[in-house]
């Protein structure tokens, strides 16, 4: 027998990407990025307990323009991480599963992850967040 040359599941070769193949890949990246993000939180509780020459330099780092990205980057990624997992808690519950609300509720965490994010970082800088 001569062999084939395909794959032997289904590929990204095989499908085009779609929105809930990339939602789904989009929440594991930022699961991810999440967990890297709690030891960054971690640091920061031992900076507070270091005392306050070391809360000073953990809160500089956070101020400067890389601080305020990963911030900005781990918030995003709370919100979207959160709302994509209250989608698929909607879908274990059998509500919501066929295409046209799968796409519908994929599009509406897109925009609520954008807005909810933008609204939290506009009221914390609002109130004084900027230190």
């Amino acid at each position: 027998m001569a062999t084939q040359e395909r794959p032997l599941s289904p590929h990204l070769q095989v499908y085009k990407p779609q929105l809930t193949t990339t939602m789904s890949i989009l929440h594991r990246a930022t699961g991810v990025v999440l967990a890297l993000g709690a030891l960054l939180f971690a640091a920061w509780l031992v900076a507070v307990a270091g005392g306050a020459e070391t809360f000073e330099l953990a809160r500089a780092a956070l101020a400067s323009m890389v601080g305020r990205i990963t911030l900005f980057a781990l918030s995003a990624c709370l919100v979207y991480h959160l709302l994509n997992g209250i989608r698929h808690l909607a879908w274990d519950a059998g509500y919501g599963y066929d295409i046209p609300k799968a796409y519908a509720s994929g599009y509406a965490v897109l925009v609520l992850a954008v807005l909810i994010t933008a609204g939290l970082w506009w009221a914390g800088l609002s109130m004084g967040g900027a230190a």
